[in-house]
């Protein structure tokens, strides 16, 4: 008779903590991450009779809690506004580290940056991955984004998008100008100016970086043909000869585009000192846009399409006498569209811009490439469509995002991205072996196994969700119907203690 009491006290002890199991899954039901339990029953020791029947007898003791085992089946998720918060789909836990290294596991994924840039839980232990910016990115540390920064990016290369009218008047000039980086990151303004030259389809080009014409350009003129397609392109030089006694003459090309075809500029001394007079068979509106000192034979500026400006000019020197003459010839070298290498000059900052191998600074003006930009002639308003190129100055970091793979891409003010980091996950060969830490932390032990470590959706991970939070995975109809099962275990187990008190009571009452 004292076995049933003691077998129902061992009840109501079985059924109180299974109520404390589903108590504690009920009080969980919002709580991130949170994995249930379930309690599991077995019976104790069962006492032998001896009898005359060839079958054992034995009378049951009771029942003992035989496992609390950690449901690791995966919750619903939620959809936030936070790009750091992030759930598994899949198996696998999210690495966290104390303030001391002491390594805690988690499906609880609300992460945030603290005010050091480091990504944390809410506990502000540091989740764990790999700093790829850092000098180990293969060590797996905690994930820090301080001080991460876009270095800047030397332009190299430029493209000019744009439509130049060919109606323009000759001499008109139309320039398209854009923003470049040097080596230390510092903006440059690049102006690429056109100037209309008098023969169809041509335009001259010139370079400036920030304000300062480019050393040297490899080619100086553009030219499109009927249907406004980019044709060639062109460079030119010129060369003097000398009829005279005692002067002397040395011809500076001032802007070589406006010589768009071979020929020659003949100048003749007049009577008079500083008066000259100019002829040309291929330049019919070349003229002498001004002269040197008045009376004086120093320097002649030859305008060659009558537009203004000077295109070439000859400073003189000696004595010239009237009727005396200075031979220009003017030869002008046509190619297939090629791109146009612009040499810079040095940098005030001794910062490099371009190429600098050959110990110049070169920008290349990439006209023919892949990436290149269109040019073209059409006989429509002269306009910029695009300006490109491949530089940037330096950037902080401005946002993030996480992929399913865990990795972090940062956005950065320069308008760059860049991977910064890599959460990394971990998992064990039998989970239910760990050991429940509190705040949704796990801890590892010897039945767990050792934690093993990949990245997201890689060796059998669960691959990373952003903007969403997995939830607890409490399933409340579940837990109600066993909140019944253990009231009425309990209410049934009482039933037998006060049953057997009854009949101790009668044989007590025997006696009477």
């Amino acid at each position: 008779m004292a076995s049933s009491l003691y077998a129902g006290i061992s009840g109501l002890n079985a059924s109180a903590k299974q109520l404390d199991v589903i108590g504690n899954n009920i009080a969980n039901v919002n709580t991130v991450g949170f994995r249930a339990g379930k309690i599991q029953f077995a019976d104790i020791l069962s006492q032998s009779m001896s009898g005359g029947s060839s079958n054992a007898m034995q009378i049951g003791r009771g029942v003992a809690v035989s496992d609390i085992a950690t449901q690791f089946s995966s919750g619903s998720v939620e959809t936030t506004s936070n790009a750091t918060d992030l759930s598994i789909d899949g198996e696998g836990f999210f690495m966290v580290n104390d303030a001391n290294a002491g390594t805690y596991y988690t499906r609880a994924g609300a992460f945030h940056l603290d005010s050091d840039g480091n990504l944390v839980d809410v506990n502000g232990y540091t989740v764990q991955g790999y700093n790829l910016l850092s000098a180990n990115p293969n060590t797996i540390t905690d994930i820090s984004l301080k001080d991460v920064q876009s270095n800047p990016e030397v332009t190299t290369t430029v493209s000019v998008g744009a439509n130049l009218n060919s109606q323009t008047d000759a001499g008109r000039i139309f320039n398209a100008a854009q923003t470049v980086y040097d080596s230390l990151g510092q903006a440059h303004t690049l102006k690429i100016e056109f100037q209309k030259a008098e023969a169809n389809g041509c335009w001259s080009v010139r370079a400036y970086l920030d304000n300062n014409e480019v050393n040297a350009i490899d080619y100086s003129g553009l030219v499109f043909d009927e249907n406004g397609t980019l044709e060639s392109v062109y460079g030119a030089t010129a060369t003097e000869t000398l009829t005279t006694v005692g002067g002397t003459a040395t011809v500076v090309v001032d802007r070589e585009g406006q010589i768009y075809r071979d020929g020659a500029v003949t100048l003749t001394r007049g009577a008079t000192a500083g008066v000259w007079t100019i002829a040309s068979a291929e330049y019919e509106n070349a003229l002498i846009a001004s002269s040197g000192v008045d009376g004086t034979d120093d320097m002649l500026a030859i305008d060659l399409d009558g537009e203004g400006g000077a295109d070439i000019t000859v400073s003189l020197g000696g004595t010239w006498a009237a009727g005396e003459t200075v031979a220009l010839a003017l030869d002008q070298t046509t190619t297939d569209p090629v791109d146009i290498t612009m040499q810079v000059a040095a940098l005030s900052n001794g910062a490099t811009i371009g190429l600098s191998e050959s110990g110049t600074n070169e920008v290349t003006w990439d006209l023919v490439g892949s990436d290149a930009e269109a040019l073209t002639g059409f006989a429509s308003t002269s306009v910029v469509k695009a300006l490109t190129h491949d530089g940037y100055a330096s950037g902080v970091l401005q946002s993030i995002s996480v992929q399913s793979d865990g990795t972090i891409t940062g956005f950065f003010t320069n308008g760059q991205t860049s991977s910064v980091g890599q959460l990394v996950l971990a998992d064990f060969s039998n989970p239910s072996g760990l050991q429940r830490m509190g705040s949704n932390l796990f801890g590892e032990t010897l039945s767990s196994g050792v934690a093993i470590k990949n990245a997201p959706g890689s060796a059998g991970m669960g691959e990373l969700t952003s903007n969403s939070l997995e939830l607890s995975n409490t399933d409340l109809a579940t837990e109600f119907v066993n909140m019944i099962t253990a009231q009425r275990a309990y209410q049934a187990s009482a039933k037998v203690v006060t049953t057997t008190d009854t009949l101790m009571s009668e044989l007590m009452n025997i006696k009477r």
